[in-house]
């Protein structure tokens, strides 16, 4: 039983660990982890409510993402216009100062969208965490009760 104790304990060290890791030093993040009480709950709930905020961290990361990957789309489309509208008029200077804004924007993008698949991957590997997680624990009750009989 002990063991057992022993590595829950270091997991929910494990799981804090990530969670400071994973989430930003900003002061909503650590308002929020703070407002979590863990000394008056059992192991089981302090360690659900470290995951489910490191879940939560990471959704509101991958929203503030995937809303700058739309703003660069926006950004590419009106200077895809401009590029147009030069090229129209035969303005070749403004034509390739706008191709090379363009092509910075494109690099932009696809920085942006590394992040975006990097920030998919860590949400949905909290989410795996935490069903496992309670998967981990409710086949731990299940053996319990089964030693009990």
């Amino acid at each position: 039983m002990k063991k057992i104790q022993k590595a829950l304990a270091a997991s929910a060290f494990a799981a804090v660990a990530a969670v400071a890791v994973a989430a930003p030093a900003s002061a909503s993040s650590i308002g929020d982890l703070s407002q979590i009480d863990i000394r008056s709950m059992d192991l089981e709930t302090a360690m659900m409510a470290v995951q489910q905020n490191r879940a939560n961290l990471l959704e509101q990361q991958l929203k503030t993402q995937i809303q700058e990957v739309q703003d660069r789309n926006a950004q590419l489309a009106i200077l895809n216009s401009q590029l147009a509208e030069a090229q129209a008029n035969g303005d070749a200077a403004t034509a390739e100062a706008r191709k090379a804004q363009i092509d910075a924007a494109s690099n932009s993008q696809q920085m942006d969208m590394l992040r975006l698949q990097s920030l998919s991957n860590k949400r949905n590997e909290a989410f795996d965490v935490m069903t496992n997680f309670i998967k981990k624990m409710q086949d731990s009750r299940s053996s319990i009760i089964g030693n009990m009989r």
